[in-house]
C-alpha cells in the first residue's frame, strides 16, 4: 500500500521570535470532507518564549495531549490541577462538556511543544485531567505507548494510540504490530529527517499509511510521534478545536 505525505501545517506567529504556532490540519492531504483523519482532529508545534502566559479558555469535546520536548510550563484549569509540565511530565486533559485551562511558560528558555487534539468517541463526556511522569524523556530507538484506550499511561477516550520514539541517525525502525486490520498509521517528525517507505518527511511533516509493511530510518537525529488508530472509528466530529472544519456532525 502506498504512503501520502502530508505537508506542514500553517504558521501563525514566529518561531524565531518566540511565540509560533504550526497548525496542521492532516485530513486535508486526505479527503475532500474532513480536516481531520478519524480520531485525529487537529496537531499543533507550538515554541512559546518563556513568562508568556496563555490565559485561561475553554475546550469542549476535545482530547488533547501536550507534549513537550524542550522547557517546561505551568498548568492551571478549573478543575483545581496545577502542574509543572515538561519532557518526561505529560499531560492528557480529557476536555468533554466543559472545561477551561491556563498556561504559564517557565524558566529561561522556549517552550517547544505538541498539543494534540484527537476526537472523543462520544460528545458531553465528563471532562477529567491526567498526568504521567515518565522515567526518561525519550525512548532511544524504539516505541513508547504514551495514550490509547485502555493499558496506557494517559487514557483517550477513543479507539487510538499514541507513540513516540527518538530514532538515531542511520537507525531503522519497524511499525508496531497491530492487532486490528484496519489499523491505520499517521508518523508525525516533531525535529529531524525521516525516510519513510519511499518518501522523506522532516520536522513537522507527517505521511499517512493503512501498511505495516513500511520501515522507517532516520537520516538524522529524529523526535517522531506515531498514530496508529481505525481511520473509520465513531467519533464525534464537532469538538471546539478537534472537530471537522468542513462539516460538523
Amino acid at each position: 500500500m502506498t504512503i501520502t505525505k502530508i505537508p506542514a501545517g500553517r504558521m501563525r506567529g514566529n518561531f524565531v521570535q518566540g511565540f509560533g504556532v504550526e497548525i496542521l490540519y492532516p485530513g486535508l492531504s486526505l479527503t475532500a470532507d474532513d480536516s481531520g483523519i478519524g480520531p485525529i482532529g487537529r496537531i499543533d508545534r507550538a515554541q512559546v518564549q518563556p513568562g508568556h502566559l496563555i490565559g485561561m479558555h475553554p475546550h469542549k469535546d476535545d482530547e488533547i495531549l501536550t507534549y513537550i520536548r524542550g522547557g517546561e510550563m505551568l498548568h492551571r484549569d478549573t478543575v483545581g490541577n496545577g502542574k509543572t509540565l515538561d519532557k518526561t511530565h505529560f499531560m492528557m486533559m480529557n476536555a468533554g462538556h466543559t472545561f477551561q485551562h491556563e498556561e504559564l511558560m517557565l524558566g529561561n528558555s522556549s517552550v517547544r511543544a505538541l498539543q494534540i487534539f484527537l476526537r472523543p468517541n462520544a460528545r458531553d463526556l465528563e471532562p477529567m485531567v491526567q498526568f504521567h511522569d515518565f522515567i526518561d524523556a525519550s525512548s532511544e530507538n524504539e516505541w513508547r505507548l504514551i495514550a490509547g484506550p485502555k493499558q496506557a499511561p494517559l487514557t483517550v477516550r477513543s479507539d487510538i494510540q499514541v507513540f513516540d520514539a527518538r530514532v538515531s541517525e542511520g537507525t531503522q525502525l519497524s511499525l508496531p504490530a497491530a492487532a486490528d486490520p484496519r489499523t491505520a498509521f499517521l508518523l508525525y517528525v516533531f525535529d529531524g529527517a525521516i525516510d519513510f517507505g519511499d518518501v522523506t518527511i522532516t520536522t513537522g511533516e507527517s505521511a499517512f499509511t493503512r501498511s505495516l509493511d513500511h520501515q522507517l530510518t532516520a537520516r538524522a537525529g529524529s523526535d517522531v510521534v506515531l498514530f496508529a488508530f481505525d481511520p473509520k472509528a465513531e467519533v464525534f466530529h464537532g469538538g471546539m478545536f478537534s472537530g471537522n472544519q468542513k462539516r460538523v456532525g
